[in-house]
């Protein structure tokens, strides 16, 4: 296991300071604000540690409210919305200084079988042909600032894109990528192996790449000094069983963009074809224009 993602999995394991109430902390980061993924993926822990084992979340969906800050720790409070006969609703607010930062509702259900049908997986070349994206970005890094290579950073998680993209030359391409991922490093195996941890970490992961989907179409990327990007909402259904740490194969698109926003799609599927788990996220996308130079003559707006 990498430190990366050992450090991941002891951010996951929140602290327990009364009931409902827990703690989370951010490892340290030259970034300015929290990962969304972070905060999605936390919330979702928190929440399962009060849901009875033999029932597993099937769907997250969550807004981001406000920047998280990583130098002081995150409370989330969940409230026990139900408990029912097959279904079990859980709501998390997360806080910082007295106000809520993200907000986000779960639902647990007991395992159940029935009408089954899927949509086909993409042929794709298998990662084994494909470089790691992380030197990729390596090469790049040297063109950059370092704030802006680590706000992007994605350590804990291997990705090797079927497509790559150019950030530093974006060039205009179809609303579509397709991303090889796994957790670098083995989770734990056997009879004791949490699902649960499994769920948690493809939900951090599945905010990686995806709100940049809607940027493929407009030549512009996440390094563009004008672009003002965040993460509006994301949302997350669990279809089958997974191991986080085998290949999985992220196949996104971007259907629509207006307004400033961009909404995007994904779908995670196993080596084997297996639809397991599809994502939605809007984001911001706001192009702020070119500031130009004020004459010492020009009055102020």
């Amino acid at each position: 296991m990498t430190e990366a993602l050992d450090t991941l999995l002891l951010i996951l394991k929140l602290e327990k300071i009364d009931e409902c109430l827990y703690r989370g902390v951010t490892p340290k980061t030259p970034n300015q604000r929290v990962f969304g993924g972070q905060v999605f993926a936390q919330a979702m822990r928190a929440a399962q540690d009060t849901v009875v084992a033999e029932r597993a979340i099937h769907s997250q969906q969550a807004y981001f409210l406000r920047p998280g800050d990583p130098l002081i720790p995150i409370l989330y409070a969940v409230d026990k919305i139900r408990d029912g006969g097959s279904f079990t609703t859980r709501r998390v607010v997360a806080s910082q200084r007295g106000k809520a930062i993200f907000s986000t509702s779960l639902s647990f259900q007991k395992r159940e079988v029935g009408l089954n049908h899927q949509l086909d997986m993409p042929i794709c070349p298998p990662p084994e042909e494909l470089s790691d994206d992380q030197v990729h970005r390596d090469q790049q890094a040297s063109q950059v600032t370092k704030k802006t290579v680590h706000r992007h950073d994605f350590k804990p998680i291997e990705m090797r894109s079927v497509e790559p993209v150019d950030h530093l030359n974006p060039i205009v391409r179809a609303p579509q990528q397709h991303v090889w991922l796994r957790a670098k490093g083995q989770l734990e195996r056997g009879a004791n192996t949490d699902s649960g941890l499994h769920q948690a970490v493809l939900a951090y992961a599945s905010d990686y790449n995806l709100m940049s989907t809607a940027l493929l179409p407009h030549a512009t990327s996440i390094f563009n000094q004008q672009l003002q990007p965040a993460s509006l909402d994301h949302a997350i259904w669990f279809h089958d069983d997974f191991r986080v740490d085998e290949w999985l194969l992220y196949a996104m698109d971007s259907p629509r963009a207006s307004g400033s926003r961009g909404l995007n799609r994904g779908s995670f599927f196993s080596r084997d074809g297996r639809l397991v788990a599809s994502t939605i996220q809007e984001g911001l996308m706001r192009i702020h224009p070119t500031q130009k130079p004020t004459s010492p003559n020009t009055p102020p707006h």
